[in-house]
């Protein structure tokens, strides 16, 4: 039986590597995503050479408030939202539901789907940090853009790869996650 595609939001913080990266290991697994870009998140791929993301063969635009991932009745595996801008982290710990990114994420909240926040901005204030407090409490996983090193990456690929391995973590099917990194 194959598993409910995943979500995979992207905004206008830096770090569209991180997307790129997560849609390659994802196609590598056979792992089905859908994309959902805001405008600026558009521009940032363009501007940081990952704009080959936006050939993507599932892309819902961001004003589509009748595509699939608009409502709970349609069936995903989970969301991440990588990279995450403090702009849109605000958007749905409001509940503002002004786009069709924050309006998936806020039905991931309402379905108990899980849902992955990736902020990629420093140092965070106390908005930021309240919003995220919020958001955690509402059942989302906040996982700040924060590599580790103790697998003695060799690139930066390998650096950006240990914040998607733990992005899949959350938001891929144990049988997925599991065998993408073992």
């Amino acid at each position: 039986m194959k598993n409910p595609p995943l979500i995979l939001g992207i905004t206008g913080a830096s770090g569209a590597i991180y997307a790129n990266r997560f849609l390659h290991i994802a196609k590598k697994h056979g792992i089905a995503v859908e994309l959902i870009i805001t405008k600026m998140g558009e521009a940032v791929l363009r501007h940081e050479g990952c704009e080959s993301i936006l050939q993507h063969k599932k892309i819902h635009r961001i004003d589509d408030f009748f595509a699939p991932p608009a409502t709970g009745s349609s069936k995903y595996s989970g969301m991440a939202i990588l990279p995450c801008s403090m702009g849109t982290l605000g958007k749905i710990a409001a509940g503002t539901s002004n786009n069709l990114l924050v309006r998936a994420a806020d039905v991931c909240l309402k379905e108990n789907r899980p849902l992955v926040i990736a902020p990629r901005e420093m140092p965070f204030n106390e908005i930021h940090l309240e919003n995220m407090l919020k958001l955690k409490r509402a059942g989302a996983v906040i996982m700040p853009a924060c590599p580790h090193f103790y697998k003695h990456p060799k690139s930066v690929e390998d650096i950006v790869d240990t914040v998607v391995e733990r992005v899949f973590n959350f938001v891929a099917l144990p049988q997925n996650s599991s065998a993408i990194f073992s």
